[in-house]
């Protein structure tokens, strides 16, 4: 049984052209690293053919980078399958700001973002695929506070420092450690630049794998 698709949005042409690219590069994901994601997608069918809403919390420390590079990619992959009745939400262990480097990361690809309150503590971002679908509202906040989801969710932990600080995720229905090195190690470095860009590379093209295998089997 597969699973019912939507329509696919028209994405913007720069990000249009870098989704493609990152998904000719599965070859690039270890097989070891494919079964985590495979069980990700595993959690997705089996709520979709339930009729259920499939939703993904991805949490790092201080949901910052990583988990919100992650909420985002696995939404827009989401939309370049087609594959509707999956929300996507990110979260920490404590709350900090979305970083403006991560931003800046995401922007190049060719996702549009903006705030109406740059310069603010914690600002929301607005960050849109196309003019097609409702932007997504992006935060720093901890992963039990809404507007994530308290019960009925897949908690996805791209940290170990959050996946060792959290012994008990409530609520979730699953609990899988896809973790990702943290950027943050380049910051304010000649390096930093391409170490965003690589960190957002590799979380596409991983979400991308993961969306994809969805449909594979029933």
């Amino acid at each position: 049984m597969s699973i019912a698709k939507g329509p696919i949005p028209v994405f913007y042409p720069a990000l249009k052209d870098y989704l493609a690219q990152r998904v000719l590069e599965s070859d690039q994901i270890p097989q070891d690293r494919k079964a985590e994601l495979e069980a990700v997608a595993q959690y997705v069918r089996q709520k979709l053919h339930s009729g259920q809403t499939a939703r993904l919390t991805f949490i790092c420390t201080h949901n910052s980078r990583r988990s919100h590079l992650s909420q985002i990619w696995a939404r827009v992959a989401a939309a370049w399958f087609g594959i509707t009745g999956v929300e996507t939400f990110s979260g920490g262990t404590e709350a900090t700001t979305f970083n403006p480097r991560a931003v800046n990361a995401l922007q190049s690809c060719g996702l549009q973002i903006d705030t109406d309150n740059p310069t603010a503590t914690n600002p929301v971002y607005r960050v849109r695929y196309s003019l097609e679908a409702p932007p997504l509202e992006c935060f720093s906040k901890v992963f039990d506070q809404p507007p994530n989801p308290s019960t009925a969710y897949c908690a996805v932990m791209t940290c170990s420092q959050a996946d060792d600080a959290c012994p008990l995720v409530s609520g979730c229905d699953l609990r899988v450690a896809i973790r990702y090195e943290d950027p943050k190690a380049a910051d304010d470095t000649p390096e930093e630049v391409a170490r965003y860009a690589e960190r957002s590379r590799q979380i596409c093209r991983e979400m991308l794998y993961m969306i994809s295998q969805v449909n594979k089997r029933a």
